[in-house]
């Protein structure tokens, strides 16, 4: 399956926000938004995505995401009635995500039940092909691509926000393969060698892809 092209990998884009890394082990995750890719491409009839209610009142910070205030937070539903379907769409997938450590590291602290196979990073994938370039943000990258209006057709969202993200890192993807010599012909492991990063611990135990 290593050597099948890029496409047809189990590949899952993912975005968390989160209460913020200055509560270090207490962060909270406040939404998340997971767009399976099909053919490499974003599959919104497949999206998913929820606010996460962190049973806390979650300070309003420069940073905060747009909307998720503590009155819209206080109505969602809890980690723990969430955590099952994130398990199922994302144990076994490769996830996909800009800076995806980030989001690896806030999942796997407040869910570590999940497992999935790899991360890929469009972050690590967008420093090969532009190298020490300004364009390094998921928005930048976007609006250099000019992706960023599609994602917001496709979502009816808005930047930093977990579903806008996610499909924004899904379409990078497929926009950073295409500038790579012979990308239309990437395969899996490829892929995996250029923009894989590491699950840590669990990397051991698993499967890759």
């Amino acid at each position: 399956m290593h050597d099948q092209p890029w496409t047809v990998a189990p590949l899952v884009a993912l975005d968390l926000e989160g209460s913020g890394s200055q509560d270090r082990e207490h962060e909270a995750i406040l939404e998340v938004g997971i767009v399976p890719l099909a053919d490499g491409r974003p599959d919104m009839q497949s999206a998913y995505d929820s606010v996460v209610n962190p049973g806390r009142r979650i300070p309003r910070r420069p940073w905060s995401s747009p909307g998720l205030t503590n009155d819209v937070l206080g109505l969602a539903p809890r980690l723990d009635a969430v955590e099952p379907e994130l398990a199922g769409r994302l144990n076994g997938a490769a996830i996909v995500g800009h800076n995806v450590n980030v989001d690896w590291r806030l999942l796997s602290l407040r869910c570590p039940g999940i497992h999935p196979a790899s991360l890929i990073d469009t972050l690590k994938l967008a420093r090969l092909v532009h190298g020490n370039t300004q364009h390094r943000s998921l928005t930048a990258l976007l609006a250099y691509y000019g992706l960023d209006d599609e994602v917001t057709k496709l979502t009816g969202g808005q930047p930093h926000r977990a579903l806008w993200d996610a499909v924004g890192a899904g379409l990078l993807l497929g926009a950073l393969i295409r500038e790579l010599p012979h990308g239309d012909s990437l395969t899996v492991t490829g892929l995996r060698n250029m923009a894989g990063v590491s699950l840590g611990d669990a990397e051991q135990t698993l499967p890759l892809f």
